[in-house]
């Protein structure tokens, strides 16, 4: 009996697991091509991730020869959108830290925020030599250290735009939605959960599409950089159109050009559309009225049986986690930790606040190599830039915002237009820049001016982006109210459209403004058919620094042009901010 009791309840589990593995090779026998397509698709994306793992584990070489031939563009696009992706998620993962941190502790934000107007302001050949000599250092015997560096450099395009929406949308969180937090005694997690996060999340889908297009302003400098005599250059697609503009080579730049809309258009439409159509029900909607946008990608997942099988299994291992109530001794033993965390965060800060001090104290040291002169003229140069950054912010409101709300308000021309923008606006505009400067070269336009053009076209995708961001957030209840009452034409705009999305618009001149301040390194500063064209302004002055491995004269440029950046900042852009939220706010 003792020997048939221990072997007993063995046969319900037999049966359990029999059971399951019938109801799986039955359910094997209704797969279909879809979930034939998703099993292929998993081994190529397994396939891939080998691949980019051999190229960052691979020897570190003196030089990389790039391969000009069209057949090279797929494994390039590969390594590319890589690096891209990576730097996303680094950027995704320090925004919602960076940004709820900033919104959650007054202290901090005093500090935090100013620093992410520097660090947005810096660009990139500012920190590139120090950041790639430095990793490749850490690992020197393989690629590790150089695909960091590039990682890094694209996470740094990327970031601070995404930072920004996610910490103002946490500002403008609705205050009876608060008020309902409150009531329930959410705690942080809960809060952030159902209430912050979905309130953050259409703005930020649409920064993050925006910020990736940041990330790859800079790929034929973060793939192609060179330091003296040293070669840092790694394969990819900004590798591939920087030597081709080199080599004059018509064929290969059209050819890079294709690649990248190719990359382009595949990630909006595999990526962000189906993002886009998923976010929508974080919508705030008092109504069900409107047209929703929609991804064939995202319907064509869910009709996979395999997904659902295993979506099924994870939603049941969660459903078994047992439900404990907490009693109210324990609740109150609890409250400690957030002592605990608030310790935690000061210590951080503190910390934070030490690493600001002694990277002042040494570029202190450096910058006591710059003369009084060379001070002035830098300042002047950033003078001049600011200038053309304004006009540059200028004529991209011009039409980004009655195209955004356009775009923003209708589902049916989002989904139409929605690639199309996505291209444009991802589009790394110093590709684009050889054939902008024949132009202007053939108008007669100079440098001084045609500067002007070159940052427009690496920046006004940014207020594109946070305005059609900001029109699809208006709820339907209030443009249904404005179609009832008849408010038509301008008196709409100035009355709804405008209000509304103007804490949206704000973001966009902000992250616009800063992605001009980069631009300029790139647009002050060009190498066209072997001649070098150069306007007077705070970004040529860096380049010019760079090229010539001028450290101390590099480093007073940087200065000089995060604290134009942090001053304008504070005094006009944090009083559109304070407008923003105080008047023109739909929470208030």
């Amino acid at each position: 009996m003792a020997g048939n009791s221990s072997v007993t309840p063995v046969v319900p589990f037999l049966r359990r697991v029999i059971g399951e593995a019938t109801a799986f090779l039955d359910r094997s026998r209704r797969f279909g091509g879809v979930d034939l397509l998703v099993v292929v698709g998993m081994l190529g994306l397994v396939a891939a991730l080998f691949g980019v793992s051999r190229e960052w584990t691979g020897e570190l070489r003196q030089a990389v020869e790039i391969d000009l031939s069209p057949w090279a563009l797929p494994l390039y696009a590969l390594y590319s959108l890589s690096r891209g992706l990576l730097a996303y998620v680094f950027s995704l993962i320090f925004t919602l830290v960076y940004g709820y941190w900033a919104a959650k502790d007054p202290v901090a934000e005093r500090v935090l925020i100013p620093m992410l107007d520097i660090l947005q302001s810096i660009p990139v050949l500012g920190f590139m030599p120090g950041l790639v000599l430095a990793l490749v250092a850490l690992f020197p015997g393989s690629n590790t250290g150089l695909e960091l560096a590039a990682v890094i450099m694209i996470f740094t395009g990327q970031a601070w735009n995404m930072t920004f929406s996610f910490y103002h949308s946490l500002r403008a969180v609705p205050q009876d939605q608060r008020e309902v937090a409150q009531a329930y005694r959410f705690g942080w997690w809960r809060r952030l959960k159902w209430v912050e996060l979905p309130s953050a999340t259409m703005g930020l889908v649409w920064n993050s599409m925006m910020s990736m297009a940041g990330g790859w302003f800079f790929l034929m400098i973060n793939e192609a950089f060179v330091l003296g005599d040293r070669d840092f250059r790694l394969p990819g697609l900004g590798s591939y159109m920087s030597v081709a503009v080199a080599k004059g080579d018509v064929p290969a730049m059209l050819w890079a050009i294709f690649a990248m809309a190719a990359m382009i258009v595949l990630v909006d439409q595999f990526l962000w559309r189906p993002v886009v159509a998923w976010a929508q029900k974080f919508r705030v909607e008092e109504s069900a009225g409107g047209e929703v946008a929609t991804s064939w990608f995202l319907n064509w997942l869910r009709r996979s049986r395999l997904l659902a099988w295993v979506g099924g299994k994870l939603s049941g291992l969660t459903r078994r986690r047992p439900h404990v109530r907490v009693p109210e001794t324990v609740a109150k033993a609890k409250q400690p930790a957030s002592l605990g965390s608030a310790v935690l965060a000061r210590l951080i800060f503190v910390g934070l606040v030490a690493v600001l001090i002694l990277g002042a104290f040494k570029l202190f040291h450096l910058l006591e190599h710059v003369g009084l002169r060379q001070w002035g003229s830098v300042l002047l140069a950033s003078l001049l830039t600011l200038l053309r950054v304004l006009v540059a912010v200028a004529l991209g409101t011009l039409w980004a915002l009655p195209a955004g709300l356009a775009i923003g308000l209708s589902p049916r021309l989002s989904r139409l237009l929605q690639p199309v923008v996505q291209v444009a606006a991802s589009f790394p505009a110093p590709m684009l820049f050889p054939a902008v400067i024949a132009v202007l070269q053939l108008m007669g336009v100079s440098l001084n001016w045609g500067s002007i053009v070159l940052m427009l076209l690496g920046t006004q995708g940014y207020i594109l982006f946070n305005v059609v961001a900001g029109a699809m957030a208006i709820p339907a209840d209030l443009r249904e109210a404005a179609h009832s009452y008849r408010i038509v034409g301008r008196q709409r705009f100035t009355r709804l459209y405008l209000p509304a999305v103007f804490p949206y618009l704000v973001t966009g001149w902000v992250t616009a403004a800063g992605g001009a301040w980069n631009a300029s390194i790139v647009a002050e500063f060009v190498t066209f058919r072997g001649e070098t064209l150069s306007a007077w302004g705070i970004g040529s002055e860096i380049s010019r620094a760079a090229e010539k491995a001028d450290f101390p004269a590099l480093a007073a440029g940087v200065v000089i042009l995060a604290l134009m950046v942090v001053t304008f900042n504070r005094l006009v852009w944090r009083r559109f901010y304070r407008l923003a939220e105080e008047r023109y706010s739909l929470t208030k």
